[in-house]
């Protein structure tokens, strides 16, 4: 195997278990929700508030799965339908004020946690590893085949 080779082994290793290590962390922080249910939330929280369609084009998600994360969600009460002002037969999702305390609560931990993490890196190596993560972000094509982080 090439050095290419091994280095594309050990970065797909590395990122499965961050991952692994995300949906832990997101599992302490608030149990009843997944790592997914807080992209979902930080999506609307960004947008300020879109159609359940266009969470399952942004994530690249079955509609069926979108459909049962939001139902989720609106049971514990986090997000709620609203209509649509430009088409009335359309509902928009919004977070909710629990809804948006829960996901400043849980982005509060992880950037504590991220800051701790990174506490010892320099500064050269922190921007090189920002750099490094949107470019690794930004080549993942969207459901449309362009690309988008």
């Amino acid at each position: 195997m090439s050095d290419r080779d091994d280095s594309v082994e050990t970065i797909q290793r590395e990122l499965t278990a961050f991952a692994r290590r995300s949906r832990a962390a997101a599992a302490r922080m608030h149990p009843e929700l997944s790592l997914v249910s807080f992209a979902l939330l930080a999506h609307l929280e960004d947008q300020r508030g879109c159609r359940a369609t266009d969470l399952a084009d942004r994530f690249l998600l079955n509609k069926s799965t979108v459909s049962r994360q939001v139902a989720d969600l609106e049971r514990l009460g986090l997000v709620e339908r609203r209509p649509d002002p430009h088409d009335q037969r359309a509902r928009i999702l919004h977070l909710t004020a629990r809804g948006a305390a829960a996901l400043t609560q849980v982005s509060g931990h992880r950037r504590a946690a991220f800051r701790e993490r990174l506490a010892d890196w320099d500064e050269a190596d922190l921007a090189r590893f920002a750099a490094y993560l949107l470019r690794y972000n930004t080549s993942w094509p969207s459901a449309d085949g362009s690309s988008r982080v």
